[in-house]
């Protein structure tokens, strides 16, 4: 698997027969092979993570299939294009060309998504996140924690390949509790912190705080916007 940090919450994932997209909005992609079918997913309509730029990857190709949540505005999907898109509502279970999808409800808008393809498990949250904002209201956060415990209890001892999650600076002290909130439940082999908003030190603080002790070491260090990793 050969994973192609983009940007934000924007990932290239390489498998032997297919590629996937997640949440492009801008920002360079590398060469999608041809060879491979293309899959593109997009968690929600939130301009950081969904744009209209996204059909620019699939031009000219008849293998590629969109994958969008539900929020997302049909009037955005080009003329042409609709028949290849796929809009999707939290709580799914669906195969397309052998890739098994499933769908979580996010915290905040739209899903995030679980997918089994070629042997591999690959968790991608979107923003489903324990959002915990310093200053909000105690029972909104309360609420909030509650929301996302409910949604990784439905991932219970899975273990995934590739998983990203947001590592949110804006959450200050807090900014730990969507990954522990994971790795509680469930498990990764690799985990790609995102949603940092280019603050590439968050991801040291994550590798370093308390809450990471046991699988720290998992956490993948991102430095740049293209950066490749094979695991």
């Amino acid at each position: 698997m050969k994973i192609t940090y983009i940007h934000h919450s924007s990932f290239v994932v390489e498998l032997e027969k297919s590629v996937l997209l997640f949440d492009y909005f801008t920002g360079k992609l590398p060469i999608l092979p041809k060879e491979k079918e293309l899959m593109v997913f997009a968690s929600h309509a939130h301009g950081d993570h969904y744009s209209p730029a996204v059909f620019e990857a699939g031009k000219g190709r008849n293998d590629v299939k969109y994958i969008l949540s539900r929020d997302i505005d049909e009037k955005t999907v080009p003329d042409g294009v609709s028949e290849k898109v796929r809009f999707v509502e939290p709580d799914e279970k669906f195969i397309v060309d052998n890739i098994r999808i499933e769908t979580l409800r996010s915290t905040d808008e739209g899903v995030a998504f679980w997918i089994s393809a070629e042997n591999c498990e690959i968790y991608h949250a979107g923003d489903l996140n324990n959002w915990w904002w310093e200053g909000e209201d105690p029972q909104w956060n309360e609420n909030m924690a509650s929301a996302y415990r409910k949604e990784m209890q439905k991932l219970k001892g899975r273990i995934a390949d590739a998983a990203f999650i947001p590592v949110d600076p804006r959450l200050g002290k807090w900014f730990y509790l969507g990954a522990e909130g994971f790795m509680r439940e469930a498990s990764a082999k690799a985990i790609f912190p995102m949603h940092f908003w280019e603050k590439y030190e968050i991801i040291e603080s994550l590798k370093e705080h308390s809450s990471s002790e046991g699988w720290g070491d998992r956490i993948k260090t991102i430095h740049r916007e293209g950066e490749e990793f094979v695991i």
